[in-house]
């Protein structure tokens, strides 16, 4: 699908990536189309897969959830069986918000976003009883400098 998309159709994507809640109407006037076309772009793009679940961003802050941490993780276990078990307890922790395995000395990064310092450590506590960690580091963003969804059309 990536051969496929034209100057169009990123210009499409840039203007869903900044207010997916914009009208037809209104996307296709940015790009210099009319209502049809662009539908059928989007329609398209959602079939190949380059457009996925669409949602909302939330305010973590209005929201109570004001600590975020990230998460290094180091294993020694690096069976299956392990990897296997530590992903489904990830999955199924609404704090973590982004979890990525990494190269180098340190396994994995989470993302993780809770209230306070000590909702940190009721995690942290819930994580190591469901699986053997090795090594974890937490360290706790003082500031977020950058966030976005957007990615470099």
């Amino acid at each position: 699908m990536v051969d496929q998309i034209d100057a169009m159709d990123r210009k499409i994507l840039g203007e869903l990536q900044r207010d997916a809640s914009q009208s037809l109407d209104e996307i296709a006037r940015k790009v210099g189309s009319s209502k049809t076309p662009v539908w059928n772009r989007i329609r398209k793009m959602k079939e190949g897969g380059v457009i996925g679940q669409q949602t909302v961003i939330l305010d973590p802050e209005s929201l109570g959830l004001e600590a975020c941490f990230f998460v290094l993780v180091r294993t020694n276990a690096h069976e299956a069986g392990w990897q296997e078990k530590f992903l489904k307890v990830l999955q199924k922790r609404p704090e973590v918000l982004e979890a990525h395995r990494l190269a180098g000395e340190i396994d994995y990064i989470l993302k993780v976003r809770v209230k306070n310092a000590r909702a940190y450590d009721e995690f942290y506590q819930a994580l190591i009883k469901e699986v053997t960690i090795y090594n974890v580091t937490a360290l706790l963003s003082m500031e977020e400098i950058k966030s976005t969804t957007e990615l470099p059309l």
